[in-house]
């Protein structure tokens, strides 16, 4: 009698259930180096979780197991790992949830030594400020000791200082001076340009054979200075880690924001509890060292307290920036919001406040905000002045 295999198929040949995978995805995780055959298809991000466990946990790699060799001869995959300190804590801070985050710095100060970035004075003296760098010493302050968090406080100011050069005066020009669309201008400014004139007074110049119209004559509005009373604008800014590209821009658009003399200005920052910055609002820099990154969200409770700051409903602007993932109640949520905008309030919800504005949020509750009259967007500094300037003009 002849068997038949197709009867019986090798179990070793089963594509394992979604439940297995992800156990087997931990376990290669868990074992590390060598261990790429347990799950060979692991997507992406898991790929990038398992790099950045790689660059500390593969420092026990050396004659064996257990035994540290700083990293001098580590090899992961196919090649030296490309990630260096500061990236590394980024990604550590991107990648993984807040429990793990505090064991891999808990084991990468006090097991391996990797100090460079809170302990080593000399390699922040040496390094080159940038936002990258920025973020990693935000991440790590609180494990600094005040020698090194003197240091790391004056390379987030130059970080800030250049940011704040690049981006005042795109954020200053839009209030110089309101639209005067009754007046024309010959001063020819791209931002002054009236497209709907220009392109209503040049039909004439149309080539019907090219399909294109000749702009002979451009038209410009002229501009006029304001003279009013003064708005309040009300910033509050989710602390959240993933949302750490937008406070640093949330602090850098409120001080400038702060010198706009038609504008009072707010800064606050929450996470389960809400922290009024706005007396830190003129320095960014002390703003941002007082930010405590990671932990729970209540969005709502941050809603409610810019309510108690409201004194003229119709002279106020609300400015959320937020993943909108609420770990608060949704119901107070959308309740206190659809509150505001019934009294006046413009309330404008940021899923990013960047110069990339890629945003990443739970649409679901940005949806259901939008229903009770919130506007919803992701905006740079320069794209929220602009839109700032254009209500309370």
């Amino acid at each position: 009698m002849t068997t038949n295999n197709q009867m019986n198929p090798d179990p070793a040949n089963e594509t394992p259930s979604l439940e297995e995978q992800a156990r087997l995805i931990r376990w290669r995780l868990v074992l590390g180096k060598g261990a790429e055959d347990i799950a060979p298809n692991m997507g992406d991000e898991w790929l990038e979780r398992e790099e950045a466990l790689g660059f500390l946990y593969d420092r026990e790699l050396g004659g064996g197991r257990n035994i540290r060799n700083d990293g001098k001869d580590r090899q992961g995959g196919s090649g030296e790992s490309a990630l260096n300190v500061p990236d590394w804590i980024n990604k550590v801070h991107e990648l993984f949830p807040q429990k793990t985050i505090e064991r891999i710095e808990k084991d990468a100060l006090e097991r391996y030594n990797l100090e460079e970035m809170v302990t080593n004075p000399d390699l922040l003296r040496r390094a080159q400020p940038s936002q990258t760098l920025l973020k990693a010493v935000l991440r790590t302050k609180h494990l600094m000791n005040q020698e090194v968090l003197a240091l790391a406080r004056d390379l987030v100011r130059k970080v800030i200082e250049e940011l704040l050069e690049k981006l005042a005066s795109e954020i200053q020009n839009p209030f110089l001076g309101s639209i005067n669309r009754q007046r024309r201008s010959y001063l020819k400014v791209a931002k002054n340009f009236d497209a709907e004139t220009t392109i209503r007074r040049n039909l004439a110049n149309y080539d019907p054979d090219q399909r294109r119209l000749f702009i002979k004559t451009p038209y410009f509005n002229s501009r006029v200075r304001r003279h009013v009373d003064k708005w309040q604008i009300i910033i509050l800014v989710d602390e959240s880690g993933s949302m750490m590209d937008s406070v640093i821009h949330s602090a850098v658009t409120a001080s400038i924001f702060w010198g706009i003399k038609s504008l009072r200005t707010h800064l606050c920052i929450f996470d389960t509890s809400v922290v009024d910055l706005t007396e830190d609002c003129v320095d960014p820099v002390e703003t941002l060292m007082k930010v405590q990154l990671g932990g729970g969200t209540d969005i709502a409770q941050a809603v409610g307290y810019a309510e108690t700051l409201v004194e003229n409903p119709r002279r106020t602007i609300i400015v959320l920036v937020t993943d909108f993932y609420e770990g608060g109640s949704d119901h107070d949520l959308i309740a206190t919001t659809k509150r505001l905008v019934d009294s006046g309030v413009t309330f404008l919800g940021l899923a990013a406040l960047d110069d990339r504005a890629n945003p990443s949020y739970s649409r679901a509750v940005a949806e259901r905000m939008v229903a009770v009259g919130a506007h919803v967007a992701a905006m740079t500094p320069a794209q929220l002045a602009v839109w700032v300037a254009e209500k309370v003009g």
